[in-house]
């Protein structure tokens, strides 16, 4: 008997599952459903459009039709659905005709994502303010920045940053305004995020920090918000405050949510039998604390989809966690990191020791050779490497994920330190800088 599934979300997570769960069952009836036109853009590169680094909204999208031909999925876009029934095993749908109709299923993937999250301040509803998340979101904040001359971004998380890029590189006075002490607060230490916020001032964005938006001003259309006393002039305000879990039809099904997404098992199988959720709308357990925790990252989402299109399919795989290892690049300067911060490990009970070194991402006589700085992270009962940072003008990723594979992998501080690495003028230092930011974490540690 052929096997009936159907996946709600068609972006990372549920593209992934229906990939995974084709290869695993070549004859099961696979449909894929989505609220949006457009199926499987990156959300992550909606910024970058709109700094004219790539060309359009459209060379988001990852496969052509023929893509879901070929892989003999069934696609529904512009199509909502409306009621999850977990015992009937059915899920009612209405497309943008408004034609209704119910889908019968034997495994059900979740994969509905997230939601922007806009705070209750005061003028939210006026025109010419704007979240990012969907395509259609880049085309009007695109559409905006073309008569604009003033922006202000409401949040310094990485999209928020990555947009205000984007609208200085337009040409638009740019502002980003943060409630919160500093830059990245989720994601840096302070010392770490007042490098990067110093590096943004000097080309010319204004950012003020620990202060929040208080009013959206004007009468029909924004023309300014209130910080602090202080009325801030913007045609173009970009709210970028995150986003939360988008649980409810999940929730309207019966299945169980953890604190503030769908809590799964190894299998990404939910509290229902032959229910099973993937994506920013699902709890991950962070491979560090053991914990629950929200890791809404795009490499997370495709992982948890894999498995979660693996086992729907009848096959059997498990998703242990996520560490939330991140990289963006403002200008010519890439941040990233992997693990816990120091702020972060506190909150959890560890006991920190850390470590920051500056050194070059070639051979210092080599022309092109850029700095680099490595914020390392231990747990200074056991000595293993919890977390670390990096600000560098290149060659920052494939470091975060070297580092994301010690934490993974349990290694003491006094490990890293023995890591052997490769050298040669044009593309790295002698004493590769992780290497030397461990030897001095370790005696610290010592």
């Amino acid at each position: 008997m052929t096997r009936k599934i159907i996946i709600i979300g068609a972006h990372a997570a549920g593209l992934d599952a229906a990939s995974a769960a084709r290869k695993t069952d070549r004859t099961a009836e696979i449909t894929l459903i989505t609220k949006e036109k457009k199926p499987a853009y990156s959300r992550c590169g909606l910024p970058f459009v709109l700094g004219g680094h790539i060309k359009t909204f459209d060379d988001l999208v990852v496969f052509p039709e023929r893509f879901y031909k070929m892989m003999k999925l069934n696609l529904l876009t512009e199509t909502t659905v409306t009621n999850v029934d977990s015992k009937a095993k059915t899920v009612d749908i209405h497309d943008k005709s408004g034609t209704k109709e119910t889908l019968s299923y034997d495994r059900l993937v979740i994969s509905t994502g997230a939601d922007p999250f806009l705070p209750p301040i005061k003028g939210r509803e006026k025109k010419g303010i704007f979240v990012v998340r969907t395509i259609d979101d880049g085309e009007k904040i695109n559409k905006a920045l073309e008569t604009a001359k003033s922006a202000v971004i409401i949040g310094a998380g990485l999209i928020g940053l990555e947009v205000a890029v984007a609208c200085l590189e337009r040409g638009l006075k740019t502002i980003v305004v943060e409630f919160l002490p500093y830059v990245l607060p989720v994601l840096l230490d302070k010392a770490m995020a007042d490098r990067v916020q110093k590096m943004l001032e000097e080309k010319g964005i204004n950012i003020i920090v620990g202060k929040g938006a208080e009013e959206f001003l004007g009468t029909d259309k924004v023309t300014g918000v209130l910080v602090a006393g202080e009325t801030i002039p913007a045609d173009v305000v970009v709210v970028a405050t995150g986003v939360r879990a988008n649980v409810e039809l999940a929730k309207n099904a019966g299945v169980a949510l953890g604190q503030k997404g769908i809590k799964t098992n190894l299998r990404m199988e939910t509290n229902i039998k032959d229910v099973y959720a993937a994506g920013d709308c699902v709890e991950s357990i962070h491979l560090v604390t053991r914990r629950p925790t929200m890791s809404q990252l795009g490499t997370t989402a495709v992982k948890q989809a894999k498995v979660a299109g693996i086992n729907a399919a009848g096959g059997y795989s498990t998703f242990i966690g996520a560490m939330g290892s991140w990289i963006t690049r403002l200008f010519e300067t890439e941040i990233g990191g992997t693990g816990l911060t120091e702020f972060m490990a506190g909150r959890s009970g560890i006991e920190t020791v850390s470590g920051t070194i500056v050194s070059k991402t070639r051979a210092d006589y080599f022309p092109g050779a850029l700095p680099i700085r490595i914020k390392l992270i231990a747990d200074k009962e056991t000595g293993k490497l919890i977390g670390a940072q990096i600000i560098g003008g290149e060659e920052v990723t494939q470091r975060v994920n070297a580092l994301s594979f010690a934490i993974q992998n349990e290694m003491t501080i006094k490990e890293l330190a023995k890591a052997e690495t490769c050298y040669a003028p044009p593309v790295c230092e002698t004493w590769e800088p992780m290497v030397l930011a461990a030897e001095m974490l370790l005696r610290k540690l010592r």
